[in-house]
């Protein structure tokens, strides 16, 4: 069986890749959960975040973003206490900075899933340069995205940060076509897709 190259360091990341990488998400607290698990990989390697990954949600009630907008500098010295926890009051802030962020989203659009998918209409986006292995770091509509992210005043959001979200969440399927996933997520998604530009650089997860 065909797997993303990436996943096959060691069976977390293999799991990871079949059940959640690239599924469809539509559920605010689990896009909440993504994006964080985003933004906190800055400076590490992703199959560290998914080690932590249970530790984060232990800290931040499970990435409810209501619960974690309302937390004070108490819980910021709270979680930096918590065994295994990564030590950076910085990112801690940020997480609960983007929870108020993502309220006010919701506010807005209704939901913050709905304002993640508008910009493809609903529609997940398949990247063109598969067939001549490219797999990008970026591209335009994470560019797009990251910026008015930055606007509405998310921090540790920016475009490659913000790609990897889309990817994991089915915005955009970077499964490589040889991939047992790519084709289930393809066949799955009736006429639910649209085709992006091509654009090179980056390989993946990292």
């Amino acid at each position: 069986m065909q797997r993303c190259p990436w996943c096959l360091m060691n069976e977390r990341q293999t799991r990871y890749h079949d059940e959640e990488w690239g599924v469809p998400v539509h559920d605010d607290r689990k896009q909440f959960e993504f994006l964080m698990l985003e933004a906190m990989q800055c400076g590490l390697s992703w199959d560290t975040v998914l080690r932590k990954r249970e530790i984060f949600r232990g800290c931040f009630d499970g990435f409810d973003f209501d619960k974690v907008a309302a937390y004070t500098d108490e819980d910021v010295d709270r979680i930096m206490a918590v065994p295994g926890m990564i030590r950076s009051r910085r990112k801690i802030e940020a997480v609960i900075n983007n929870a108020r962020c993502v309220q006010r989203i919701r506010a807005e659009f209704g939901a913050f899933s709905d304002y993640l998918w508008g910009w493809t209409s609903g529609k997940t986006m398949l990247y063109k340069g598969h067939e001549l292995g490219h797999i990008p770091a970026s591209n335009d509509l994470s560019d797009r995205i990251a910026k008015d992210l930055k606007k509405r005043g998310l921090k540790y959001i920016g475009s490659v940060t913000v790609y990897a979200h889309l990817q994991a969440c089915g915005i955009i399927n970077d499964h490589v076509k040889e991939c047992f996933r790519y084709r289930e997520l393809v066949d799955g998604a009736d006429d639910r897709y649209i085709a992006t530009e091509t654009r090179n650089g980056g390989c993946g997860r990292q």
